[in-house]
């Protein structure tokens, strides 16, 4: 007999709402194992071969190398930050940010491979001070041409659909039930995890905002040293305002209240407004810290 699995209501939703992205960043680390000296070594200390190894790094601390590295790091914080947890390396991108999420994404590939230029151009040079820094354990074939360093680096994007699929299969009715119900429990389980971190995000980003806006108390001098408030904050505290109103999974009630309120707190309000005056602060903290005494996050029931 034929069982059709049909697709639990969550996952279309979901599929409407979001995309699945994942940004894959290869680069070279530079480093190997160099047996005869890890043999040389424990030797000396009269330890066994396998209870040390030694890693050279073959490029010397080379700053073009390690600007590349370190941006690696930057794409993937831009991409958590971005994205909601989905699978392994996969990520839930909110659909309503897609383009923005692509246009950031275009910006980092431009300067991923404008590091990884300047990098190539520089790396005969490299090699060379290489040559004198690492002295009798320098061995040039451990270095590839530059062609061959430079397929070693790539950045790329994958963008796929929510899969709504439906399972169709001649198998038993035990069976299909017991597949049914594993498939609406990790569909489940995804939007539970995405909105407990939803909403972690934006009580975050409301405490920054809070924070930004208080006061301190006067020094001994009777003067006021005033916090730093940065444009990215005013900015990101909107930019989940207008993510969560089109991304509330579970069309939770509490959450779109706070939404509003902290979008209506910051509505005409600038970075500047809030820099120059202190009334401006005022209105906005107590807005905020309003917010904050009435939203609680969320908790996993995982």
């Amino acid at each position: 007999m034929n069982f059709e699995l049909q697709q639990p209501k969550q996952i279309i939703s979901l599929a409407t709402s979001a995309h699945i992205v994942s940004v894959e960043v290869n680069v070279w680390t530079a480093t190997k194992q160099d047996r005869a000296i890890s043999n040389e070594v424990t030797s000396m200390k009269n330890a066994d071969s396998e209870a040390g190894k030694f890693t050279k790094n073959l490029l010397s601390s080379s700053p073009e190398h390690k600007s590349l590295m370190n941006y690696r790091q930057t794409i993937y914080n831009w991409l958590q930050r971005s994205t909601y947890d989905w699978s392994g390396s996969s990520r839930l991108l909110p659909l309503v940010n897609l383009e923005k999420f692509m246009k950031e994404f275009e910006a980092h590939d431009r300067e991923f491979n404008r590091l990884l230029d300047e990098f190539i151009y520089k790396y005969p040079q490299i090699v060379s001070d290489a040559a004198f820094k690492q002295g009798d354990m320098f061995d040039r074939s451990q270095y590839p041409d530059s062609g061959v360093v430079r397929s070693k680096f790539r950045i790329k994007l994958f963008v796929t659909t929510v899969p709504q699929n439906d399972f169709r299969s001649n198998i038993s009715s035990v069976i299909a039930d017991d597949l049914k119900n594993h498939y609406e429990r990790q569909v489940a389980e995804i939007i539970d995890n995405v909105m407990v971190d939803a909403s972690e995000r934006f009580l975050e980003i409301a405490s920054r905002i809070s924070n930004a806006c208080t006061e301190n108390t006067p020094d001994e001098d009777g003067k006021v040293k005033r916090k730093k408030i940065y444009d990215t904050t005013v900015t990101q505290a909107k930019e989940i305002c207008t993510t969560l109103k089109e991304f509330n999974l579970t069309n939770n009630q509490e959450l779109e209240n706070a939404r509003q309120r902290l979008e209506q707190a910051l509505r005409d309000v600038t970075v500047d407004d809030l820099r120059e005056s202190s009334y401006v602060r005022s209105v906005v903290k107590n807005d905020v810290d309003d917010i904050l005494s009435k939203f609680a996050p969320f908790k996993s029931f995982n």
